[in-house]
C-alpha cells in the first residue's frame, strides 16, 4: 500500500505519501494564494524523494475541507483526476478532523478548531480528547468567529482563527495548518477500519468567482 495524501483547505499546502507503515516523505509549502502552482511539484517531490513513480500509488486521500472554494477544489481535482487515471481508490477526509488529530498529542477535553474562511469569516466544528481518541461534537459550519458562543470561542482553539482573531479566541493551540502526514495516518487508519471515506468537498458556501450566467441572474 502506497497512499498519497493531499491538502489544499488551509494556508499550507501540503503533501504525504503513507506506505502503510509510516509516512515516507511529506511537503508543504505556505502561500494561501498558490495551490494551482504548488501542489503538482510537491507531489513530484514526495514521490522522488521516496524513489517512487506514480504507478506505485494505490490509493488517494485528499482533505474534504472545509476550505475557500478555489485552494480546496485544487486539491481535490488532483486527488481525483490522479486516481481516475490510475484505477485506484479515492478517499476524503474532513480537513478539520486532520487538524485535531494534530491538536490531539497536546491537549485533552473540549477544544475548537477554527480555520480562516476569509469574509471575516471562520470554518470551525467543535471536539474532545478522551483517553488519546478525538471525536467531533459538531458538525462543520462557517460563521463569524463574534457570532459563536462565548462558551465557544473561549475554548483551547486550533487553527488560524487565534492568529487572526485573538480578541475573540483567546487560548490558541500551537497548530495552525493541515498536515498531509497526518492526514495520510489518518486514512490508513480508517481504511483498515472500514469506515467509509467519501470525497464531498466542503465548501459551506458559494464560491466568489460567479458564471456570466449567475451574474446575470443577480
Amino acid at each position: 500500500m502506497v497512499i498519497l495524501a493531499i491538502d489544499t483547505s488551509t494556508t499550507a499546502i501540503t503533501v504525504a505519501l503513507h506506505d502503510d507503515s509510516d509516512v515516507i516523505a511529506a511537503k508543504s509549502h505556505l502561500d494561501a494564494r498558490a495551490h494551482t502552482e504548488w501542489v503538482a511539484p510537491l507531489i513530484a517531490a514526495c514521490l522522488d524523494e521516496s524513489s517512487r513513480v506514480p504507478a506505485d500509488l494505490t490509493a488517494v486521500a485528499v482533505g474534504n475541507g472545509p476550505g475557500p472554494f478555489t485552494g480546496l477544489r485544487v486539491g481535490i481535482v488532483t486527488g481525483l483526476t490522479m486516481a481516475h487515471t490510475l484505477g485506484i481508490p479515492a478517499y476524503g477526509i474532513c480537513s478539520l478532523d486532520v487538524l485535531a488529530e494534530q491538536a490531539a498529542p497536546i491537549v485533552d477535553g473540549e477544544f475548537v478548531v477554527a480555520t480562516d474562511a476569509r469574509r471575516k469569516e471562520v470554518y470551525w466544528s467543535r471536539y474532545a480528547v478522551r483517553s488519546g481518541s478525538v471525536e467531533r461534537l459538531t458538525e462543520p459550519a462557517v460563521d463569524r468567529p463574534g457570532d459563536l458562543p462565548e462558551e465557544v470561542r473561549s475554548l483551547p482553539t486550533v487553527g488560524r482563527g487565534p492568529v487572526l482573531y485573538p480578541d475573540l479566541f483567546p487560548t490558541s493551540v500551537p497548530v495552525l495548518d493541515v498536515d498531509a502526514a497526518v492526514l495520510a495516518r489518518l486514512a490508513v487508519t480508517r481504511s483498515k477500519a472500514g469506515e467509509p471515506m467519501p470525497v464531498e468537498p466542503l465548501y459551506l458556501r458559494r464560491p466568489d468567482a460567479l458564471t456570466t450566467a449567475e451574474r446575470a441572474a443577480k
